[in-house]
């Protein structure tokens, strides 16, 4: 097992990394600070791993709340559920949350957390490739809205990321690769060499090698946990965790919530982001095959949806984030493996990448 620390002063959490961690019940008591746990999952991961949870939470009053399976269901009115089933089982600001599942249930579960009483603890359990290496970790929760991606939320930190690599052994191919966009996502921002790696190992990351798997796995927390420590509310530098977002939360948006998979949509909204920077002349053509190259070879989409016209992008894109005094800003490459965020690009170049033109 690896152990990685998220530093936050007083609320530090650690970040478990390991093979068979959901049978280890003394991994996760030290965590659960009442006599009351509720366990949230969905309809995909609660017949698989709820009864792990169960045998490590036995010595609690426990209540379990399971959720559609889906980023069509990030909404309120599911928030909503989850908050009516923790009220009507009696949960106090003494509960511990243990979000169990990928993605949407972390978040779902950590802005329940955060809203419930004011703010009641939780644990991550990402079971996922992508929630493992970005949404498990860092504190973002929050829900979707039919006119933004993750607009309504809070930051609340876990008190703790348990990792179970054997949980990828029962994760479709489509949803390993949306993880592994988010894992190419880190080298582009600031880790070159790791983009090496990547290239070199990405048939093992594909076949599931759990070494492989463990240490892009752990090389990517460490990455996220080194940014979130130094910004935990994005005043600047956590931004850069963005690379390829605003792009493409305007794709998930534009197609409906759920018909590209997250990783998906970022794996386009990086290319895009990469074009934008060859415009300007910081970046060249070379760079950009070689990202879509390492893309393809993670069954990675490299071209946004033609069904989203240049219009329509910069109407959704009007509504991101990372709008300030109604300016966007961007996630940009100096070049490659040296991210930074600005609002001085050219205006003509982005029409021209949203136009979906080379």
């Amino acid at each position: 097992m690896e152990t990685l620390k998220v530093d936050l002063g007083d609320r530090s959490y650690p970040i478990f990394i390991g093979a068979g961690l959901l049978k280890k019940q003394s991994l996760i008591a030290p965590y659960i600070k009442g006599k009351t746990t509720a366990v949230v999952s969905n309809t995909t991961v609660a017949p698989l791993y709820l009864e792990s949870i169960h045998q490590n939470t036995c010595d609690y009053n426990n209540t379990d709340v399971i959720l559609p399976d889906g980023e069509e269901f990030k909404t309120m009115d599911t928030l909503s559920q989850l908050h009516t089933e923790m009220l009507t089982a009696r949960c106090d600001r003494k509960t511990t949350l243990i979000a169990l599942g990928g993605g949407v249930v972390g978040d779902i579960t950590g802005f329940a957390a955060a809203s419930y009483q004011r703010g009641i603890n939780f644990i991550q359990v990402p079971t996922t490739l992508l929630s493992m290496v970005d949404s498990s970790v860092g504190g973002k929760t929050g829900v979707n809205h039919p006119l933004g991606k993750n607009m309504i939320g809070a930051f609340h930190q876990p008190q703790c990321v348990i990792i179970d690599t054997d949980t990828l052994n029962t994760l479709d191919d489509r949803q390993l690769s949306a993880g592994i966009a988010e894992i190419i996502k880190y080298g582009y921002i600031n880790d070159l060499t790791f983009i090496d790696w990547l290239d070199e190992n990405m048939s093992k990351l594909m076949k599931r090698d759990p070494i492989a798997l463990s240490y892009a796995i752990k090389r990517s927390c460490e990455n996220k946990a080194g940014i979130v420590a130094a910004d935990e509310k994005e005043a600047g530098q956590r931004a850069l965790l963005n690379l390829g977002h605003t792009f493409g939360h305007a794709i998930e948006t534009g197609l409906g919530y759920g018909k590209w998979l997250h990783g998906e949509a970022v794996a386009a909204g990086m290319i895009m982001a990469a074009q934008l920077s060859k415009e300007h002349g910081w970046i060249s053509e070379n760079d950009i095959t070689g990202m879509r190259k390492l893309l393809k070879k993670a069954n990675l989409p490299t071209s946004p949806p033609e069904e989203i016209n240049a219009e329509r992008f910069n109407e959704l894109m009007s509504i991101d984030k990372k709008v300030q005094d109604g300016v966007l800003h961007l996630i940009l490459m100096k070049k490659m493996g040296e991210s930074f965020i600005t609002n001085d690009f050219d205006k003509q170049a982005l029409k021209k990448v949203l136009g979906h033109s080379n």
